[in-house]
C-alpha cells in the first residue's frame, strides 16, 4: 500500500493516546490468532493479567510455547494455553474449531489478529492468495465455526484486527485471489478492506444476539510483518521508525475492543477511540457480495 499510510500517521503517533483499564475479565475465555508474537503477544498478556482463559492460536508450535512461556510469566496467570492453527489450511482451521468447540465450555472473546503483510505471490494450502486467504478467508471460516459457541457465551466480542491501509483497497470479486495480476500492496490493502467489510456484515446478522463485533487499525507498528518490503520501502520505514509504535502501544486498541464496557457494535476504531473507515468500507452491496462470494469459496451456508 501507499507509503503515505506512514507519513499520514506520524502527527497521531506524535500523540499517541493514553488509555487506561482497570476492567477484570476473570471467568472469561478469549482466543487470540497469531498470538505468538507483536501484538497478539502484547494482547495475549494485557488479557492473561486481567484474569481471563487464554487460548494463544498458533501455527508454530514450537514459537508458540516460547511465547506462551513468556505470557504466563509476564501475565503470573497461569491460565493460558497454545493450540495449533495455520490460517492457510481451512483442514487446521476446522480441527482447531472443533477441539475447542469439544474441549471449552464458553468463548468470550474472539480476536482475530493474525495476518501476513505484502508478501510474494503465494497460495494457501486451498488455493487461495495468500493475503486474502489467510487475512480475510481464515478467519472468515474460523469466525463461522465458533459462532454458536460464542453465542451461548453471550455477552461476547468478536474483534478483527485491520488496518488503515484498507483506505486504498479495493475488493476485485471477479479476481479475488489476484490470479490475473499480482500487486502485493494491492493484494494486502483489498485483504484489510476485507476485514471492515466482514465486520460490518457480521454486525447486522448479530444483532440480538449479545455478540458484539469490532474493526480496528492498531497504528503503524514495529513488526516483522515488514520484512518483505523492498529496498527503497525498507529506507522509508528506517526514516519513519521513531514514529512507529512498539507492539506494547499497538495493541492497545485491541485491548480497549476486548475490554472496554460500551462500545458500538460493528464500528471501526483507533487509538483507543471511535475512527471513520473509507467510503469503500462502508458499501454494504459490496459486503454483501463480498460475504456471499466468500461462503461460496469456503463451501459454507452462512446465512
Amino acid at each position: 500500500f501507499p507509503f503515505i499510510v506512514c507519513v499520514s500517521s506520524l502527527h497521531r503517533l506524535f500523540c499517541r493516546t493514553s488509555w487506561s483499564s482497570t476492567e477484570r475479565l476473570d471467568g472469561k475465555t478469549v482466543i487470540i490468532t497469531g498470538a505468538n508474537t507483536g501484538i497478539g503477544k502484547e494482547t495475549a498478556t494485557d488479557l492473561a493479567r486481567r484474569g481471563a482463559r487464554i487460548i494463544m492460536a498458533c501455527r508454530d508450535m514450537e514459537r508458540g510455547q516460547a511465547a506462551l512461556e513468556e505470557v504466563i510469566k509476564n501475565s503470573a496467570n497461569e491460565n493460558v494455553v497454545c493450540r495449533k492453527l495455520d490460517l492457510s489450511d481451512t483442514k487446521s482451521i476446522r480441527e482447531f474449531a472443533d477441539n475447542i468447540n469439544k474441549e471449552e465450555e464458553k468463548l468470550n472473546i474472539l480476536i482475530n489478529n493474525a495476518g501476513v503483510m505484502v508478501c510474494p505471490y503465494g497460495k494457501t494450502a486451498d488455493g487461495f492468495e495468500m493475503q486474502i486467504g489467510v487475512n480475510h478467508f481464515g478467519h472468515f471460516l474460523l469466525t463461522y465455526l465458533l459462532l454458536d459457541l460464542i453465542k451461548k457465551s453471550a455477552p461476547a466480542r468478536i474483534i478483527n484486527v485491520s488496518s488503515m491501509a484498507h483506505q486504498y483497497g479495493s475488493i476485485n470479486l471477479e479476481d479475488i485471489n489476484s490470479e490475473k495480476s499480482y500487486d502485493k500492496q494491492k493484494a494486502y490493502s483489498q485483504s484489510k478492506l476485507a476485514n471492515v467489510l466482514f465486520t460490518r456484515s457480521l454486525d447486522k446478522r448479530l444483532q440480538g444476539t449479545g455478540v458484539s463485533v469490532y474493526s480496528l487499525h492498531p497504528g503503524v507498528v514495529q513488526t516483522d510483518l515488514w520484512r518483505h518490503l523492498n529496498g527503497p520501502q525498507q529506507c522509508v520505514m528506517k526514516v519513519v521508525s521513531p514514529f512507529t509504535k512498539s507492539s506494547t502501544e499497538g495493541a492497545q486498541t485491541s485491548i480497549y475492543c476486548a475490554v472496554e464496557p460500551s462500545l458500538e457494535s460493528g464500528g471501526y476504531y483507533s487509538d483507543c477511540a471511535p475512527a471513520k473507515c473509507s467510503a469503500k468500507a462502508r458499501d454494504d452491496k459490496v459486503a454483501e457480495r463480498l460475504w456471499e462470494l466468500s461462503c461460496q469459496m469456503l463451501s459454507i451456508n452462512w446465512e
